[in-house]
């Protein structure tokens, strides 16, 4: 424990944690973990899923699929 009257498990053990946490967080290491609980489905995906899981035929999904594409477009005239 003692090496040349220096002790280690004091408050110097405490520090290194301190600056571990610190560098986690400047450097997002735990950045990633948020962003995998926030990530959604966007509605073509959704939809894409669906059709996938046979909940939805063809005509459906390509009906909807018309309709989501025309709401992009349309949002992106509106946005510019």
């Amino acid at each position: 424990m003692f090496h040349d009257g220096y002790h280690f498990w004091g408050m110097h053990l405490i520090w290194w944690f301190i600056w571990v946490i610190i560098l986690f967080s400047i450097f997002g290491f735990f950045e990633p973990v948020r962003k995998t609980r926030i990530k959604k489905d966007s509605p073509l995906d959704i939809l894409q899923k669906r059709f996938a899981s046979g909940e939805i035929s063809k005509d459906e999904y390509f009906e909807n699929k018309k309709i989501l594409d025309a709401d992009i477009k349309s949002a992106g005239k509106t946005s510019h």
